[in-house]
């Protein structure tokens, strides 16, 4: 459903059916953070009625409430043709999420021939949703009704060596000025957009342990941007109203640290989020410190967890490999993608955590959301699919798992996490 408009994403209780009001009366005054209010050209409104049971949480200390699922969308141009992308985003906004997570990097596995064709469905489906929509989708007989405008995030790339053609001039990818104001000017053109809601740092452009590694290496260290220059070329995006929010991804407690004190001490925007892998079988890394450093008391930094079925591994379907489900998995479409989930221990977890899910009556699915939805720090978890049934699965399990998981099953998720702590480390 399209809506014009220079307004503020808000929440609105109303006892009066909201066919009623006019479309600004639903539509107060924005509060940006930056000079210039900016005009997204298309608007999408996600829908909440009385029989969804989606739960909303404000993104550290914005003023933006996200819904505690956000939609992942890194399969759209490689695993997804553009219908099969506007039928799952219709689909997800229409049940209640109001946060859609890509990246300039976009779609993964990253190839220079597919870049950015996930941000291209996401802009065609923006422009596609006819404004008459509107009334049809708020016209409820029931008296309360919960409104949000749709969230997009976007990624810039962290240091790359390997993924210049990213840039019209680059050998390699870094987080400074030039290459952050490149970024989000193709990423904006590409969505169709003005501005973007949150803009998240992909990885750092320092050296860190990613993406399976799980040790430090010192030898690594390697000169980087500094974070007070990271955080001014954003500021400078925020001011001319192209960006709203800024966060991190794949960060550890020193960077979330140093950016938060940067920003205090030289006056620059604070960062409001990250966005870091978190599941059953990826634990530890957030829960040692992260935890602390991100808690409301703290920085107050809103956790986004990527991979919350540990790239599908925790739904079963790669126990058996020759499985009609496994074949037709990322796991083995793309051979080394995310090896830390098959070629590590990560496979025997995933079978007691099944074990678990079955004595107490859930499905892998539901066991794995429901206790990555539960956590106290959770602000949302960022779930991706390549089907509307595989999406409405992931929904189902939100809305009819028992909220909380009853301490019977917690205790078994800790049982099982005592004998194989972050199981998916090489």
């Amino acid at each position: 459903m399209v809506m014009t408009s220079s307004t503020t994403p808000f929440t609105s209780f109303s006892a009066v059916p909201a066919f009623l009001y006019s479309i600004r009366t639903l539509s107060p005054t924005r509060q940006h953070v930056g000079t210039r209010t900016p005009a997204r050209k298309t608007r999408i409104c996600a829908k909440l009625g009385e029989k969804s049971a989606l739960q909303y949480k404000k993104l550290g200390d914005s003023d933006i409430s996200i819904s505690e699922i956000t939609f992942g969308t890194m399969t759209f141009g490689e695993q997804n043709t553009e219908k099969e992308a506007h039928e799952m985003l219709s689909y997800a906004v229409e049940r209640g999420i109001n946060a859609l997570d890509t990246a300039e990097a976009y779609p993964i596995p990253m190839r220079k021939e597919t870049q950015g064709k996930t941000d291209l469905y996401i802009g065609s489906w923006l422009k596609s949703q006819p404004r008459e929509k509107v009334f049809f989708f708020f016209f409820f007989m029931r008296l309360c009704l919960m409104l949000f405008w749709v969230i997009l995030a976007t990624k810039v790339c962290g240091y790359s060596e390997r993924s210049s053609y990213l840039r019209d001039n680059a050998k390699v990818l870094r987080v400074d000025a030039e290459n952050i104001r490149e970024s989000v000017e193709k990423s904006l053109k590409r969505l169709g957009t003005d501005y973007i809601d949150l803009l998240q740092i992909h990885w750092p452009d320092r050296y860190v342990a990613l993406f399976g590694e799980f040790s430090y290496d010192p030898s690594k260290w390697r000169p980087s941007v500094p974070f007070v220059e990271q955080l001014k070329a954003c500021k400078e995006l925020i001011d001319e109203g192209k960006v709203r929010y800024i966060g991190v991804s794949n960060e550890t407690s020193y960077g979330v640290m140093e950016f938060v004190h940067a920003a205090k001490v030289e006056g620059l925007p604070k960062i409001v989020s990250i966005q870091n892998s978190y599941s059953l079988l990826v634990r530890c890394r957030f829960e040692v410190d992260l935890v602390e450093v991100c808690h409301p008391n703290n920085c107050n930094i809103g956790l986004l967890a990527y991979s919350p079925l540990g790239s599908g591994s925790l739904s079963g379907k790669y126990i058996d490999i020759n499985s009609e489900a496994a074949k037709k998995g990322r796991l083995n479409l793309f051979p080394g993608y995310m090896e830390r989930y098959n070629k590590s221990i990560a496979r025997e977890a995933t079978i007691e955590y099944l074990e678990l899910a079955k004595k107490h009556g859930l499905t892998p699915v539901q066991l794995a959301l429901g206790f990555a939805r539960d956590r106290p720090f959770m602000t949302s978890s960022i779930i991706g699919a390549t089907s509307v049934e595989q999406l409405k699965e992931d929904i189902d399990a939100f809305l009819t798992t028992e909220r909380p998981l009853p301490p019977e099953v917690m205790a078994d998720i800790e049982y099982i996490f005592k004998r194989y702590k972050d199981p998916a480390i090489l």
